[in-house]
């Protein structure tokens, strides 16, 4: 007989390079966002500004994979993760605008009520097809998606939402945290409140378009600041990871919400306020200090998560993957941005960027650049730039922010410019590109059918008709001795079911796709919901139907809670 004595050696070499810990190449991975928000990447080590230290978030990049080129749909948040949330692009269904919750007074004041986007029947969450596929997901806690999400988004979504509450250690999780430290507000204290993490003698680069002063580098100083207690937080959740032996089983992205948190950075659409950081890190050290030069869009993440996790991506996402099994075979030569309302701010203002070019298409031309807006005149750089427009002291760069109109078309080439202070559109040299783009941002709109061309008081009467939110009409319940079965009534409708008695980690509903078993002496409850309707809750006891409730939307517990405090609403036209 042979002896396999020779072998041993290699099945120890196998063991010792998979390590316990590592999921075979079929089994699914678990996948952990770590989103910063209001962050550009131009700060960052991994991006060349070594100001501050961020051992954290490079040791992640040397590790992983940094995507040069990585954009936000919109300059701000809520719009943004309505994208990151579906696939599709808020401009497409009616969440382009910021917000469609919390209404601003003046918004208010002009017939802007509260409301919810709808996004057509066939679209659901990410995290919603992620869980029907076996995932535990979660989120911590972000829920502003412009549109009232889906009751099957989430197993759990609150400030202790954790991937350590699975039921089971051997499910496969997707998790979102989300870090608020380098948020806008962060930045309206008194500079004196918090002491800085910046070395005495950095040099503080401050860009061209914002105040040449103390002013202007206090609130970087402020911003690198927050940007190293990032770096702690980051390296509080790989810790995380590396202590349960999760490390070489997760994918890690990290990434910002949109770009930087300062004036002319968060709500446009310059680079400043599109272009994110983002690196992915790879179990086992796949592409470990590799640069990607791809451009890479919000509209394109959901894909990415599911080919990842080797679930095809459904037809109504309008991204495409850039990593997985389903990856896309063609690499992208344009993303999109888009900015519309801002609070009380009005504009319309669509993006096309190639690697090289940047292209607005701004649809109000007769509106100046600057435009007011209460939440962002809290920034002391923000307070400085306006003095110095009053005291005529700004200087040819800071000056054309605030120029009184725009042209109706703009051109920067992002290489030579990166600032995007000088418009070439109208230089013959570039006619070509400017065609080519122009064209481009036209296919786009009627590509996803962009409803920012739709009045927004004419979108929320087709969203709320009389200023009432659609209802999710209850699912047709076929009851038997042993089971219930469940039929949708309501297109695009979700439906879910857990029992009263059910003490899990989990707080989520539980996916309906077959006949639920009958519990006795327990409660059943069902719930039908289309994504930005009212949910309807049926409940079952011993067989028989006892009671039909319809829980109160969010924008129904906020009228609660602030009406007594709100201007009134016009009359309706």
């Amino acid at each position: 007989m042979k002896s396999n004595f020779n072998l041993i050696p290699i099945v120890i070499y196998l063991f010792t390079i998979l390590g316990c810990n590592t999921k075979l190449e079929n089994e699914p991975l678990n996948i952990l966002w770590l989103v910063a928000e209001d962050l550009s990447p131009d700060y960052l080590s991994v991006y060349g500004d070594s100001t501050v230290p961020t051992p954290n978030i490079d040791k992640l990049a040397s590790q992983g994979v940094i995507y040069d080129y990585a954009f936000s749909t919109s300059g701000v948040c809520a719009p943004s993760r309505a994208t990151l949330a579906t696939g599709v692009y808020a401009n497409s269904f009616g969440a382009q605008n910021m917000r469609t919750m919390w209404a601003e007074p003046n918004a208010r004041r002009s017939g802007i009520i509260d409301y919810e986007a709808v996004p057509p029947p066939n679209v659901k969450m990410v995290s919603d097809i992620i869980r029907e596929n076996g995932y535990y997901a979660t989120n911590n806690s972000k829920t502003d998606y412009q549109f009232e999400m889906s009751v099957m988004a989430w197993d759990e979504s609150s400030n202790d939402a954790h991937w350590k509450n699975r039921p089971d250690s051997n499910t496969p999780f997707f998790s979102i945290f989300n870090f608020n430290q380098t948020h806008e507000g962060n930045f309206f204290s008194n500079w004196d409140d918090e002491e800085f993490l910046v070395p005495e003698n950095a040099k503080i680069d401050i860009p061209p378009y914002l105040p040449q002063n103390n002013i202007g580098e206090r609130d970087l100083k402020k911003v690198y600041t927050r940007i190293v207690k990032l770096d702690e937080w980051i390296g509080k959740k790989i810790k995380e990871l590396e202590d349960e032996g999760l490390l070489e089983n997760t994918i890690v992205f990290f990434y910002s919400d949109h770009g930087g948190p300062l004036p002319r950075q968060k709500r446009l659409l310059y680079d400043s306020g599109l272009k994110v950081p983002l690196v992915i890190r790879f179990p086992n050290g796949e592409r470990a200090g590799k640069r990607d030069s791809r451009l890479v869009s919000f509209v394109d993440f959901p894909q990415t998560v599911l080919s990842l996790a080797g679930i095809k991506p459904p037809l109504f996402m309008q991204g495409q993957a850039f990593e997985g099994k389903y990856k896309s075979n063609i690499e992208r030569k344009y993303i999109h941005g888009h900015a519309d309302r801002f609070d009380e701010s009005v504009d319309m203002i669509r993006a096309v960027r190639s690697k090289k070019f940047k292209y607005f298409k701004n649809f109000n031309p007769e509106k100046p650049y600057y435009l007011p807006l209460a939440f962002r005149e809290r920034l002391p750089s923000m307070q400085e730039l306006l003095r110095m427009r009053d005291a005529g002291e700004l200087d040819k760069y800071q000056s054309l922010w605030f120029r009184k109109s725009k042209p109706e078309e703009e051109l920067f080439d992002t290489e030579n410019d990166p600032h995007e202070l000088n418009n070439i559109a109208n230089d013959p040299k570039y006619a070509e590109i400017l065609v080519e783009m122009r064209q481009e941002c036209v296919d786009w709109m009627n590509t996803i059918d962009d409803k920012g061309l739709i009045k927004e008081r004419d979108l929320i009467e087709s969203f709320y008709p009389n200023r009432k939110a659609r209802q999710t009409e209850s699912p047709i319940i076929e009851i038997s001795e042993k089971d219930v079965s469940l039929t949708k009534v309501t297109e695009g409708s979700r439906l879910g079911y857990k029992f009263s008695s059910e003490k899990l980690p989990s707080k989520g509903w539980n996916h309906y796709n077959n006949p639920i078993d009958l519990k006795p002496n327990d409660t059943l409850e069902i719930i039908a919901h289309r994504i930005g309707y009212k949910s309807v809750l049926t409940k079952i006891y011993n067989g028989e139907k006892i009671s039909v409730e319809y829980p109160l939307s969010r924008i129904e517990i906020q009228d609660i809670r602030y009406s007594a405090n709100r201007p009134k609403l016009p009359p309706m036209e």
